[in-house]
């Protein structure tokens, strides 16, 4: 199903809700990996029951003036054989001749673990593992590919389960540390050869301010919340993730992929919605931010629309504020 072509600050689909774009390229051509909210009526809350997402449509598109491409069902909930609930963001992957599908979902003790399918083409259909990755849990895999390494980050707070694993073993009456203690940070692992397993087990990312210490859990403004992405620009790592409570897309640099990483600002001020996630990819010359709005919908916290604004970097690597509405 084609759609029209893109312009800045605008849907990139009607048709449908989408929303947590993962931007990728491959084969030459641009494809976006959202989630695909449903069209219903669902009272919100924060343990994210109203995100009850079954299924996967993967979008693409060949240039800036190309129309956008839906390219249908890839993945539904009820070809995976572990998953019980709510396919909430996922991220792409290619290696060695193989796209990979990483995705969370709630297993049948509705603990959110990772998934991962593979298939042949950048559009799917993907075919999912048996079993959820072990080792895995918590939301909002992204995955890092980067010469014959790959990294995968993850972790959310609240509905993504992400605090109830601070001891290593799920508690499901855990809570997050004090306002004056560190924040928790994303988890980052690196992947197996094959992309299906963990090659060793996950560690916590360290975000810091200027001063080299630990961003503390209270500071709402630049703590991290959920939706990591890593890209890398003139040399340096870039993780990028939501701040959640405060609405906004922020970053911080780092010389290697696990880190630690020093917080340097706000990407995308707050959108229309509850929060907000994104992703980061070069096109056609083009640094490009993909994120996420509820306009579409008048302002529904579970049905959202895919956006994209371009990205501008200052002399000293630093990223350019965007206003989504200017």
């Amino acid at each position: 199903m084609k759609m029209k072509t893109l312009k800045w600050g605008e849907p990139l689909v009607t048709h449908i809700y989408t929303a947590d774009p993962s931007a990728h390229v491959f084969e030459g051509k641009l494809y976006i990996y959202p989630s695909h909210d449903l069209d219903h009526e669902q009272a919100s809350n924060d343990n994210g029951d109203q995100y009850d997402m079954e299924d996967y449509h993967i979008l693409s598109m060949d240039g800036f003036d190309a129309a956008c491409v839906d390219h249908g069902e890839a993945l539904h909930l009820r070809d995976i054989p572990w998953a019980k609930q709510q396919l909430w963001a996922p991220d792409a992957a290619y290696k060695d001749g193989t796209y990979y599908l990483f995705f969370p979902a709630r297993d049948q003790d509705s603990v959110f673990r990772i998934g991962v399918a593979t298939g042949s083409s950048p559009a799917g259909p993907f075919e999912p593992q048996p079993s959820y990755m072990p080792g895995s849990f918590s939301i909002d895999p992204a995955v890092f590919v980067e010469g014959d390494e790959a990294y995968m980050y993850f972790g959310g707070l609240w509905g993504g389960q992400l605090e109830k694993w601070q001891t290593g073993a799920f508690i499901a009456n855990a809570e997050g540390p004090a306002p004056d203690a560190p924040a928790l940070g994303p988890r980052v692992a690196r992947l197996s050869r094959d992309m299906l397993t963990f090659e060793e087990e996950p560690r916590e990312v360290s975000i810091v301010g200027e001063d080299g210490l630990p961003i503390l859990a209270g500071d709402e403004d630049r703590r991290y919340f959920e939706g990591p992405w890593m890209h890398t620009y003139n040399g340096k790592y870039y993780l990028s993730y939501s701040t959640g409570t405060t609405h906004k897309l922020v970053y911080a640099i780092g010389d290697h992929p696990y880190g630690p990483f020093t917080f340097q600002g706000t990407i995308l001020t707050p959108v229309v919605g509850w929060t907000t996630h994104h992703s980061i990819v070069e096109f056609q010359g083009r640094w490009l931010l993909f994120y996420h709005d509820s306009s579409l919908s008048g302002g529904a916290d579970n049905k959202r629309c895919v956006k994209c604004a371009e990205l501008q970097y200052n002399e000293d690597g630093t990223i350019r504020t965007i206003d989504p509405y200017a």
